[in-house]
């Protein structure tokens, strides 16, 4: 079941960042960063109460303005708002209600969104009670005083935001059908992919409705087994602004992956592999999904006996956090090796769900501590009783030691490797856990 999705928007300096990092910083959960990833942090995972949800920053809105920043940003907040459930429309005590404000709530309006309205700076709700009141005539219903800064007034806040989130979101009476979304920047050929299967496969498909405008759930039939494929196509690219709407594309990434089982990122080949392909990537990573790699656009480039080699060295050179992940070389054009993307998902799916017993699990654990020793610090050594697999997509492995803070990142790499070596894991991620035990 996929998490809803929250996005803050509202006019430039309101204290939109100020509440994000406020959420994201105290109510833990924010997604890290990644070793090996650069990532422009424009949303988080936030947790309130039993609520889990995304949220969203967005650029501030100038409704009016005919300057190109501004009206990029406002077109990257109206994606924000597309791909919402709920929207938290931020305005400034301190300057008072303004007219942009009333324009901003017009847009609002238009996305027939929820929406929670948020009066920032309120340090003193006795003092501002009337100027809070004033945001009433925007008529988008009860205004919620808040202090991002001073982290006052958050969590009357979140409790409306929570009361509009959707019963069952993401669950569609499909859980059961495996979910594959195509990811990557614009103009990789990411819908060509999906429309070279449909027409490979053949079948009567029935096109849903996705979580965002651009976004199409679209079914298809394999050798009868059935997939749902989604595809995060419908940026389009200008030259000037390139870098913005594809730092933007990321928004409908994690709207997307949060849905699926298996990510496909989707690489041009001509360009090669990019920075902002290790962005998408990294989320699909921490999000714990099944990952393949599909190189478009092979038939045109100029091959030879080492090309393939050396393209897959410049990938997991730059994906070295995923060294799972499967790669595979493909044509939307021609369909060169398309339907052998269904092999590797069908390997991939489950790959996620495999388990291994506990007495299997403790000897590899038992011979790769023989044949490595535990690392020591001031001369205790980390002790290992025993590991069991608590969990599955992606699987999930809980350490007991006798001091987590010996447990070395490195050496939990290493038995990580072990397993792997021993069980494969091709194409997803593996979780460890470590928690304390005494030694009696």
């Amino acid at each position: 079941m996929s998490k809803p999705i929250v996005a803050v928007v509202g006019r430039p300096n309101v204290g939109k960042s100020t509440l994000f990092n406020a959420l994201a910083g105290t109510r833990i959960a924010i997604v890290k960063d990644t070793p090996g990833v650069t990532r422009d942090r424009i949303y988080a995972d936030v947790s309130w109460l039993d609520h889990d949800f995304t949220l969203i920053d967005t650029g501030g809105i100038e409704p009016d303005s005919s300057d190109l920043i501004l009206s990029r940003m406002r077109e990257q907040a109206q994606i924000a708002i597309d791909t919402a459930d709920v929207i938290i429309f931020m305005t400034d005590v301190r300057q008072g209600l303004v007219d942009a404000d009333s324009k901003v709530a017009d847009m609002l309006r238009k996305s027939h969104k929820p929406v929670v309205l948020c009066v920032n700076k309120v340090d003193n709700f006795k003092i501002q009670e009337m100027d809070v009141y004033e945001f009433y005539n925007l008529g988008v219903g009860e205004p919620f005083p808040v202090s991002a800064e001073g982290r006052q007034g958050l969590g009357d806040l979140l409790d409306e935001v929570v009361k509009h989130f959707p019963e069952g979101k993401g669950n569609d009476g499909d859980e059961d059908i495996p979910k594959i979304a195509i990811v990557g920047k614009p103009n990789v050929g990411k819908s060509s992919i999906v429309n070279r299967l449909l027409g490979e496969d053949r079948v009567i498909v029935s096109n849903i409705a996705g979580t965002t405008r651009d976004a199409i759930d679209t079914r298809i039939v394999h050798n009868g087994k059935e997939y749902i494929f989604i595809d995060t196509a419908g940026l389009r690219r200008q030259s000037k602004i390139k870098e913005d709407i594809e730092r933007y594309s990321i928004i409908r990434t994690v709207s997307a992956v949060e849905r699926c089982d298996v990510c496909i990122l989707v690489i041009d080949a001509v360009e090669g592999i990019t920075e902002q392909d290790a962005r998408i990537a990294g989320i699909a990573h921490e999000a714990g999904k099944g990952m393949i790699v599909a190189v478009n656009k092979w038939d045109a480039i100029e091959k030879n006996d080492k090309t393939v080699n050396e393209f897959t060295k410049k990938i997991r050179s730059t994906l070295s956090f995923m060294s799972y992940a499967e790669i595979t070389f493909v044509s939307a054009l021609t369909g060169q090796r398309l339907i052998k993307l269904y092999d590797l998902i069908d390997v991939v799916l489950e790959n996620q769900t495999l388990r291994i017993a506990t007495g299997v699990l403790n000897e590899i654990l038992t011979e790769a501590v023989a044949m490595q020793q535990p690392p020591t610090d001031k001369g205790k050594r980390l002790k290992i009783f025993y590991m069991t697999q608590v969990g599955v997509k992606p699987p999930t492995f809980v350490m007991f030691v006798n001091d987590k803070k010996l447990t070395h990142f490195s050496y939990t790499r290493y038995i990580e490797n072990q397993i792997r070596e021993a069980f494969g894991y091709r194409g997803t991620s593996l979780r460890f856990i470590t928690r304390e035990r005494s030694e009696e």
